[in-house]
């Protein structure tokens, strides 16, 4: 894959933790995978505050605190972070999103309001932008809502795996649902997406892997 040396991928963080930000695991097996391709990794997250904060042990909100979920992000980019305002699709050969609930929560509020979410406004302008610049898009666990809403007048073919309730949400968003294997990808050459279940299905760090690692391969494969 060594190939891809000089192309520039962007990835979108949510936060840092499953229930209230990106997802760890997810997260560092996208940045591990381009980075074995030789690729150029931009991070890039919103500077926003969490909806919540999450108390990771008990899994309960935790009352009256706060934080950014850039500030949060650059834990797992090791400092090196973006502000998602600042990145246009002219600096990037494509874009990938991990999951974790901050997708849902952080980047659009479809955890909330499912269909009638609103995406946060960066997140949609540059998923757009690159769409527009036919550049693909790579979509992990939830964040396939993501795609769904934002481009669901182009009818993106999208999976989350083969949860009944979010796969019913992505149809009525326009998106067309495919149910895969933890390990197996939806890849819609029309739009240039790609989507991976992740731990929307897991169960556990190898399979998630694979899967992730799939999605990565051909997302890179669709770059000019």
């Amino acid at each position: 894959m060594a190939q891809y040396a000089g192309k520039k991928v962007g990835v979108v963080l949510s936060g840092c933790g499953v229930y209230d930000g990106a997802e760890i695991h997810e997260s560092v097996i996208t940045l591990l995978a381009l980075d074995k391709a030789g690729v150029k990794i931009i991070c890039m997250a919103p500077d926003v505050p969490q909806m919540h904060v999450i108390n990771h042990v008990k899994g309960e909100p935790v009352p009256g605190e706060s934080r950014n979920v850039m500030i949060e992000s650059a834990r797992i980019a090791r400092g090196e972070i973006k502000n998602i305002k600042d990145i246009k699709a002219s600096d990037l050969d494509a874009l990938i999103f991990p999951g974790g609930f901050g997708a849902a929560k952080n980047l659009c509020t479809f955890a909330i309001d499912g269909v009638n979410c609103k995406i946060h406004a960066e997140v949609e302008r540059l998923v757009k932008e690159i769409h527009a610049a036919k550049k693909p898009l790579g979509f992990i666990c939830i964040a396939p809502v993501l795609a769904a809403k934002i481009l669901g007048q182009h009818h993106p073919k999208l999976t989350i795996g083969n949860d009944p309730g979010t796969s019913e949400a992505i149809e009525k968003m326009g998106g067309k649902h495919v149910q895969c294997k933890v390990d197996e990808v939806a890849i819609d050459e029309v739009n240039k997406i790609v989507s991976a279940p992740a731990y929307m299905l897991g169960p556990t760090i190898a399979p998630v892997a694979k899967g992730i690692e799939k999605c990565v391969e051909e997302v890179l494969k669709m770059m000019k």
